[in-house]
């Protein structure tokens, strides 16, 4: 199988070290005409319609996205369109080192579904492909459930990170900031369900519990994870947080911000998810050298 893989990055080049060791053809972020079976979409989200505009012309089977967020379908349907679009949400970890190596820390599963919804050849042939190459990658009929589970726990652990400077462990144990961590999950919650997209519990969180019992005993579960995850990874910090104190970009609009922004069209109330939006939008406005 040919991947094409668009971001050499943690992610992309985790991907792309895995498939090459199990004797995949791969290409990192392609130039001139080139046919594919798969591309796959791995660049930070600010830097999406640039790079899907650069490589527009690449003849594919199927394109996906191992972006953070759920715009990221649309964005990549736009340009390949809907029928070679595939979904994805990654439960993978990783992070580029100073000295240039990638260290690939979690390997959780990488889930590949039609969209909106179902399995068809391509999906069970790619997944068998990830597997092989030692990715932990499994075939779902309900893709938008898990990307949109994922989204929540993305929401809610990158908010706090960037906004605390904290582990994760810490601000998933202290009774303040787990709150916080709770409120975002049950937000992105409500969103979804306005949308028409459930949810699921999967590791590390269970996001759809976390949307359907009392908001006490949800910071409860919030905080007995931190506990459990400060004996198993006390120095464990966010991606964004590393960003942060790299002086690099935040991925705050197509995250963040599109949550928002879609609770502004739908008059779908989201205060903490706003407060959060509004706050890591300004550092990051900073971070860019003023504001704009």
């Amino acid at each position: 199988m040919h991947v094409v893989i668009l971001g050499a990055g943690a992610l992309g080049s985790m991907l792309s070290g895995h498939l090459v060791r199990a004797g995949e053809e791969v290409t990192l972020i392609a130039r001139g005409p080139r046919a594919a079976d798969v591309l796959v979409v791995a660049v930070k989200t600010y830097d999406t319609a640039p790079a899907l505009d650069s490589v527009r012309h690449l003849q594919v089977d199927s394109v996906l996205s191992i972006q953070n967020g759920v715009l990221k379908d649309a964005q990549v349907a736009h340009t390949f369109g809907w029928a070679k679009t595939l979904g994805a949400a990654t439960f993978l970890s990783g992070a580029v080192t100073p000295a240039g190596p990638v260290c690939f820390t979690v390997n959780a599963s990488l889930a590949l579904g039609e969209l909106p919804a179902g399995l068809s050849a391509r999906v069970h042939t790619l997944v068998r492909t990830l597997v092989k190459a030692g990715i932990r990658a499994e075939a779902v009929s309900q893709i938008q459930t898990v990307e949109w589970s994922k989204y929540a726990l993305f929401l809610s652990w990158m908010a706090p990170a960037v906004l605390t400077r904290l582990e994760s462990c810490t601000f998933h144990s202290h009774p303040d900031t787990a709150v916080v961590v709770a409120q975002l999950v049950r937000e992105t919650g409500r969103l979804a369900a306005r949308l028409g997209i459930a949810l699921d519990d999967r590791e590390p969180l269970p996001v759809k519990t976390l949307c359907r019992m009392p908001l006490a005993e949800a910071v409860a579960t919030v905080r007995h994870f931190g506990k459990a995850m400060a004996a198993r990874a006390p120095a464990h910090k966010h991606a964004a947080l590393q960003d942060l104190e790299r002086g690099r970009r935040l991925e705050v609009e197509g995250t963040l911000g599109y949550a928002v922004q879609q609770g502004l069209a739908l008059g779908l109330p989201l205060p903490t998810m706003e407060t959060c939006y509004r706050l890591i939008a300004g550092i990051n406005r900073s971070l860019q050298g003023g504001v704009t």
